[in-house]
């Protein structure tokens, strides 16, 4: 009876190891699917905001006769559409101007002197710099100020 009792428990055990298996796999093809589609379908969303920026963009072309103030309307709207779509997804553009040098959001690539300003301003942005989420993803190019040497 005890013997018939312990292969009876056994079994059960076993049956449960069994579906523990299975869903244990089932779980783990999920999320590599998951994952998968994270990769294939992640940029989505940006796709999304980026589509009537690309509309209008192919309605300006279409337009016969432009002239040179409506094409930089329409190069100042489709700008404007693209900051507000960039700043939907998270995106700053870091614009230094004036500011103190910082190394962490800007690299320097001259250095100039200036008499007018502190030591360590940016004094030119040659390319914003952009955070995603407050990560860098680019660091502003800018000319900062150093002090002028006494001759």
């Amino acid at each position: 009876a005890q013997l018939e009792y312990a292969q009876a428990k056994a079994s059960e055990n076993w049956n449960q190891y069994l579906l523990a298996k299975a869903e244990m796999d089932n779980l783990r093809r999920r999320n590599a699917k998951d994952v998968e589609n994270a990769h294939k379908y992640g940029i989505e969303k940006f796709v999304t905001e980026l589509l009537p920026v690309i509309d209008g963009m192919g309605m300006g072309l279409a337009t016969e006769d432009a002239s040179a103030e409506s094409l930089r309307e329409g190069m100042e709207l489709t700008l404007s559409m693209l900051q507000k779509m960039m700043e939907k997804l998270g995106i700053e553009e870091i614009d230094p101007m004036n500011e103190k040098f910082d190394a962490e959001k800007h690299q320097a690539m001259s250095m100039q002197p200036n008499a007018d300003v502190e030591p360590n301003t940016v004094i030119a942005v040659m390319q914003k710099g952009y955070a995603l989420n407050e990560r860098l993803i680019r660091p502003a190019m800018v000319m900062v100020s150093k002090a002028v040497e006494d001759s």
